[in-house]
C-alpha cells in the first residue's frame, strides 16, 4: 500500500540529524516508495532554503540526493487554497498541498509542530504516521 503525503520541512531536518530517529524512518519510507511525497516547486524551494541555508552545516551532496529521491518518488500537485488562519505563512502551502492530496484520496500531513497547522486528524506527527502504516500492515491492507 501507498500512503501519500506532504512532509513538512522540520521532519527533513530532524532526519538529517539523527539518523535512525522517526523523522529519519519517515524519509526512508518516502525514499522506498512506501509514501508518495506530496509536493510543489514551493515546498522543494523551502526544503532546498532550509537545508541548504547557514543554519545547518547539511552536505550539499547528500541534500541533493535526498531531494532528488523525494521527487522522484513524488507527486506534484497544485495547491487547493484555504481560509485556515496561520502564524507562518511558509506553512501555507504544505497544508494546501494536502488537501490538493485528500480530494483524490487519503493523504497526511506529517509534522513535527503540530500546533502550526489545523487540528484534523489528517496533520499527523512521524509517530502517528508510523503507527498508521504499521497497524495496516498488521491488519493486511
Amino acid at each position: 500500500m501507498i500512503y501519500y503525503a506532504t512532509i513538512d520541512t522540520n521532519i527533513l531536518v530532524s532526519a538529517q540529524i539523527k539518523k535512525d530517529s522517526i523523522p529519519d524512518q519517515i524519509i526512508q519510507l518516502a525514499l522506498d516508495g512506501t509514501i508518495c511525497p506530496l509536493l510543489n516547486d514551493s515546498i522543494i524551494e523551502e526544503y532546498r532554503r532550509i537545508l541548504l541555508g547557514n543554519k545547518f552545516d547539511f552536505s550539499t551532496r547528500d541534500i541533493e540526493q535526498l531531494l532528488n529521491g523525494l521527487t522522484s518518488n513524488g507527486r506534484f500537485l497544485k495547491p487547493t487554497p484555504t481560509d485556515e488562519p496561520f502564524e507562518d505563512i511558509n506553512d501555507i502551502i504544505f497544508y494546501e498541498i494536502t488537501l490538493t492530496g485528500r480530494s483524490t484520496g487519503e493523504a497526511y500531513l506529517v509534522t513535527g509542530n503540530l500546533k502550526d497547522f489545523p487540528k484534523k486528524y489528517f496533520v499527523v506527527s512521524p509517530k502517528e504516521m508510523l503507527d498508521i502504516i504499521n497497524k495496516d500492515k498488521e491488519t493486511g491492507k
